[in-house]
Protein backbone atom coordinates (compact mmCIF):
# COMPACT_ATOMS: atom_id res chain seq x y z
CA UNK A 1 0.00 0.00 0.00
CA UNK A 2 1.21 3.51 -0.80
CA UNK A 3 2.09 5.90 2.02
CA UNK A 4 -0.24 8.84 2.61
CA UNK A 5 1.52 12.17 2.14
CA UNK A 6 1.52 14.80 4.87
CA UNK A 7 0.16 18.31 4.40
CA UNK A 8 3.66 19.77 3.90
CA UNK A 9 4.47 17.19 1.22
CA UNK A 10 1.16 17.84 -0.54
CA UNK A 11 1.67 21.62 -0.42
CA UNK A 12 5.17 21.25 -1.88
CA UNK A 13 3.88 19.01 -4.67
CA UNK A 14 0.98 21.35 -5.47
CA UNK A 15 3.41 24.26 -5.92
CA UNK A 16 4.78 22.34 -8.92
CA UNK A 17 1.38 21.28 -10.29
CA UNK A 18 -0.23 24.16 -12.17
CA UNK A 19 -3.99 24.32 -11.68
CA UNK A 20 -4.20 21.79 -8.85
CA UNK A 21 -5.42 22.48 -5.32
CA UNK A 22 -6.36 20.36 -2.36
CA UNK A 23 -5.34 18.88 0.94
CA UNK A 24 -4.76 15.51 2.59
CA UNK A 25 -8.23 14.32 1.55
CA UNK A 26 -7.64 14.82 -2.18
CA UNK A 27 -6.34 17.06 -4.92
CA UNK A 28 -8.44 18.54 -7.70
CA UNK A 29 -8.21 20.39 -10.99
CA UNK A 30 -10.92 21.68 -13.29
CA UNK A 31 -10.36 22.31 -16.98
CA UNK A 32 -12.61 24.08 -19.46
CA UNK A 33 -12.36 22.39 -22.84
CA UNK A 34 -12.97 24.17 -26.14
CA UNK A 35 -16.05 21.99 -26.73
CA UNK A 36 -17.99 19.21 -25.05
CA UNK A 37 -16.39 16.65 -27.37
CA UNK A 38 -12.90 17.97 -26.56
CA UNK A 39 -13.71 17.46 -22.88
CA UNK A 40 -14.83 13.90 -23.55
CA UNK A 41 -11.64 13.23 -25.53
CA UNK A 42 -9.58 14.50 -22.58
CA UNK A 43 -11.48 12.17 -20.25
CA UNK A 44 -10.78 9.25 -22.59
CA UNK A 45 -7.06 10.08 -22.67
CA UNK A 46 -6.93 10.32 -18.87
CA UNK A 47 -8.83 7.03 -18.64
CA UNK A 48 -6.06 5.31 -20.64
CA UNK A 49 -3.38 6.74 -18.33
CA UNK A 50 -5.38 5.78 -15.24
CA UNK A 51 -5.94 2.25 -16.46
CA UNK A 52 -2.24 1.80 -17.22
CA UNK A 53 -1.38 3.03 -13.71
CA UNK A 54 -4.23 1.03 -12.11
CA UNK A 55 -5.14 4.26 -10.35
CA UNK A 56 -8.50 5.79 -11.18
CA UNK A 57 -9.56 9.40 -10.54
CA UNK A 58 -13.03 10.67 -9.82
CA UNK A 59 -14.11 12.60 -12.92
CA UNK A 60 -16.99 15.07 -13.17
CA UNK A 61 -18.13 16.40 -16.55
CA UNK A 62 -20.36 19.49 -16.74
CA UNK A 63 -20.71 20.55 -20.37
CA UNK A 64 -17.18 21.80 -21.23
CA UNK A 65 -15.83 21.73 -17.67
CA UNK A 66 -14.05 18.55 -16.60
CA UNK A 67 -12.97 18.15 -12.97
CA UNK A 68 -10.44 15.54 -11.91
CA UNK A 69 -10.23 14.57 -8.23
CA UNK A 70 -7.40 12.35 -7.05
CA UNK A 71 -7.08 10.42 -3.83
CA UNK A 72 -5.84 6.92 -3.06
CA UNK A 73 -8.96 5.48 -1.50
CA UNK A 74 -7.23 2.29 -0.30
CA UNK A 75 -4.65 4.38 1.60
CA UNK A 76 -7.09 6.95 2.94
CA UNK A 77 -5.56 10.07 1.40
CA UNK A 78 -3.20 11.55 -1.15
CA UNK A 79 -0.19 9.44 -2.12
CA UNK A 80 2.61 9.73 -4.65
CA UNK A 81 0.34 7.84 -7.09
CA UNK A 82 -2.00 10.85 -7.09
CA UNK A 83 0.82 13.32 -7.63
CA UNK A 84 2.19 11.23 -10.51
CA UNK A 85 -1.22 11.00 -12.22
CA UNK A 86 -1.78 14.75 -11.73
CA UNK A 87 1.53 15.39 -13.53
CA UNK A 88 0.43 13.17 -16.41
CA UNK A 89 -2.94 14.94 -16.62
CA UNK A 90 -1.14 18.29 -16.76
CA UNK A 91 1.01 16.99 -19.62
CA UNK A 92 -2.14 16.07 -21.56
CA UNK A 93 -3.71 19.47 -20.90
CA UNK A 94 -0.53 21.23 -22.01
Amino acid sequence: MADVLGNDQISAALEKLAGWAGDADGIERSVTAASFLDGIRLVAEVAHLAEAADHHPDIDIRWRTVTFRLSTHSAGGVTEKDIALARQINELIG
